[in-house]
């Protein structure tokens, strides 16, 4: 899921409120439907609210929406560039099967921890360490999550992206077998050309692995898409 805003705060201390809505049409496999993503980030003095919502439109027959999810992050500023942060995840998904269609969970979580920009030199991976609480998972998760944007050509043209390690029980997935943990491996590098401050237009990569149920290998979906900055 998207979580790009993010960056802009992270990067630069901008003290503006930014918002944006992007229109992506799928094209993995098995996949051609569109999804739409709000995004809303907003500074205060005390640190920074972030959320996104996601809509797929893929319910058999009509397109209508077969996923909704959302995240909500905030981050409140500790020492310098340290940020402490406290967040919830949550969301419904539909899917189509061969016995019919599945309706499920995407596994609500709360998830809190800690927030600092780690500086390579070439680009600035500002990273959040979470504890995560995961709806009927057992016990305690860990979740690591890092994002980046690297502008080009006097920034007309955006590299972003994210990536989301976690832990979870294997059942929480439908298919999945067994109480053991695994990994969840979730990534969406995204790259943007901006024709002025408004309008922009890209391209989006997801690549994950035991994200979604019934998933057991690694998926790639790329995506073309249009984003309206507010």
């Amino acid at each position: 899921m998207k979580k790009l805003l993010l960056v802009f705060f992270l990067l630069m201390a901008a003290k503006v409120t930014a918002q944006n809505l992007q229109l992506h049409y799928d094209l993995g496999e098995d996949r051609k439907y569109f999804t739409t993503t709000l995004e809303m980030f907003k500074p205060d003095e005390y640190g920074s609210t972030f959320f996104f919502v996601d809509f797929d439109f893929n319910m058999p027959e009509n397109k209508s929406i077969s996923l909704a999810y959302w995240e909500i992050a905030r981050y409140v500023t500790v020492y310098e560039k340290l940020s402490v942060t406290l967040q919830y995840n949550d969301g419904f998904v539909t899917i189509p099967t061969p016995v019919g269609n599945y309706s499920g969970t995407l596994n609500q979580s709360w998830l809190a921890g800690v927030s600092y920009p780690i500086d390579l030199g070439f680009v600035t991976l500002n990273t959040d360490l979470l504890a995560k609480k995961i709806y009927k998972s057992d016990g305690l998760d860990v979740q690591l999550t890092t994002v980046w944007f690297v502008p080009f050509l006097e920034g007309k043209l955006n590299f972003t992206g994210f990536l989301d390690i976690w832990t979870q029980d294997k059942n929480l997935r439908a298919g999945a077998i067994g109480s053991d943990k695994e990994m969840v491996f979730l990534t969406e590098p995204q790259l943007w050309y901006n024709f002025d401050k408004h309008l922009s237009v890209g391209t989006e990569i997801e690549i994950s692995n035991n994200f979604l149920p019934f998933q057991d290998e690694i998926k790639v979906n790329p995506t073309i898409a249009v984003k309206w900055n507010f």
